[in-house]
């Protein structure tokens, strides 16, 4: 070319500096109004809505099966809240009495979202591909860069690889549960494992091997973590996982370097959740040690249910570094959708819990999110479970009334590449004495032994009645 040719023909050089700065909104800050419906206070629990944009008439459509959701310290009336479609929202106004419900679309085109997270203000969201960190540069209530905090995902074409919850430890590392491929041999590292980000994004870790689809991550106090995992190959049910970093969780499918079968070779679950007690579990927390407003409930472990749209108790032990316990539902009725992210009120403690319907589940309403007010009332639950040579003890969240009978049922499973499992050796087991003191309830057991599976059925002379479901692994002689 002649000298200054190709100067000719190029384009002046664009000036980049106002694409760090924001710009006008996309979403032409539209809002979307709704009020939220209080739940009746009649009994232990009061179950508010938080009224979503209704899909077929929002601004854009959005189709709202909530996938994640935190609130914000600085404004604790307000949340962000992610879809499975790629959508984030902002909603203000669900402090109070939830008359005035303001919805603002932020953020849209992230790849199915199933966790998110707020940390120093930010907005952390989990993707299936990357977790990805929300930028408002210019304050408009509008995202104007999604960041690629981590993009070590390993995403193959195979449909059961969601990347389920978000949660953060003390330290700042960022947590979330890649599922494995269904019935087919992991081909990434990633497949069936928890893994930890580091603060800063640049690392991520391989914590635990050998999950199918764990829904979600719970952070315990002392540092350790539970997930729960679905029934399926290699799982004969459902389960929920104590887990400790390096240990295999006994899906075979999954990534991980174990070469025995047995399940000696796996680690064993707190319990094994049969599936007409919870279809499919999902991600468990802990009332907080300072919520006052809930009572003997403080300190309790909850598990939230994604098949059944239900909360349970979850009473457990630790023998010997093995935890092994049960579940029980709460006295409330099934939500319309599919539970699977829970967050207590920075403030109030009240608990709130958001969900969808996408795959098999039994609540079919396309999304939902909702507040649960403590109890008022009695709620009877069981807050500590104990196996001893002969005995079995549960200690409840109130004063007892008078029990009227106590049935206690056990069976085993057989896990194998098949899915699922049957009951086996299903029997009753005789109770020869029962006795309760206050929040205590005792049941001599003379034949208790550990088991895969057991059930224990209380009747109250009030009427009320508590299904617990769990596992025994060894009976203490203390």
């Amino acid at each position: 070319l002649e000298q200054g040719a190709l100067e000719a023909i190029t384009p002046a050089a664009v000036d980049l500096a106002p694409l760090t700065r924001g710009g006008p909104a996309r979403f032409g800050q539209q809002v979307v109004k709704t009020q939220g419906k209080p739940g009746s206070a009649d009994g232990p629990f009061a179950i508010d809505t938080i009224t979503l944009p209704d899909t077929a008439t929002n601004p854009w459509k959005s189709w709202m099966r909530l996938g994640g959701f935190d609130f914000f310290a600085d404004n604790p009336d307000r949340a962000a809240v992610c879809t499975w479609s790629g959508d984030v929202w902002l909603v203000d106004g669900i402090a109070g009495d939830l008359s005035q419900l303001t919805w603002r679309r932020i953020c849209s085109g992230m790849f199915q979202p199933l966790g998110l997270k707020i940390v120093d203000g930010s907005i952390y969201v989990a993707c299936r591909d990357q977790i990805a960190k929300l930028h408002d540069y210019n304050g408009d209530d509008e995202i104007d860069f999604i960041e690629a905090f981590n993009s070590d995902h390993q995403v193959t074409e195979h449909f059961h690889e969601f990347a389920m919850g978000l949660q953060v430890d003390d330290a700042g590392n960022f947590y979330y549960a890649k599922s494995a491929r269904h019935a087919k041999v992991a081909v990434v590292p990633h497949h069936g494992t928890l893994l930890r980000v580091s603060p800063d994004g640049q690392r991520t870790d391989i914590v635990a091997t050998g999950f199918r689809a764990a829904n979600g991550v719970c952070l315990n106090p002392d540092g350790t973590w539970i997930v729960t995992d679905q029934e399926g190959h290699w799982n004969p049910k459902n389960r929920i996982n104590y887990v400790r970093e390096g240990g295999f969780y006994g899906n075979m499918y999954g990534y991980h370097d174990v070469i025995d079968e047995a399940n000696s070779a796996m680690e064993q679950p707190l319990c094994w959740i049969t599936n007409r007690f919870d279809r499919s579990p999902a991600e468990l927390l802990w009332v907080p040690e300072e919520a006052d407003n809930w009572g003997t409930l403080r300190g309790t472990l909850l598990n939230l249910s994604y098949g059944y749209g239900m909360i349970y108790t979850v009473p457990h032990e630790i023998i010997d570094g093995q935890a092994q316990g049960g579940m029980c539902a709460f006295p409330v009725e099934r939500f319309p959708t599919g539970i699977h992210r829970g967050r207590f009120h920075p403030k109030s403690h009240d608990l709130y819990v958001a969900g969808m319907f996408a795959w098999a589940g039994s609540q079919h309403a396309d999304g939902g999110f909702y507040r649960l007010r403590p109890p008022a009332t009695p709620s009877y639950l069981p807050v500590q479970l104990e196996a001893r040579a002969g005995a079995l003890t549960v200690t409840f969240s109130d004063p007892l009334p008078p029990v009227d009978a106590v049935t206690v049922t056990t069976w085993d499973l057989a896990r194998t590449k098949n899915y699922g499992s049957k009951h086996l050796n299903e029997q009753q087991l005789s109770v020869t004495a029962i006795s309760s003191d206050d929040r205590t309830l005792r049941l001599s057991i003379p034949d208790l032994r550990p088991t895969w599976g057991m059930e224990v059925r209380c009747a109250f002379a009030n009427g009320e009645d508590r299904i617990i479901h769990n596992t025994i692994h060894t009976l203490s002689l203390e």
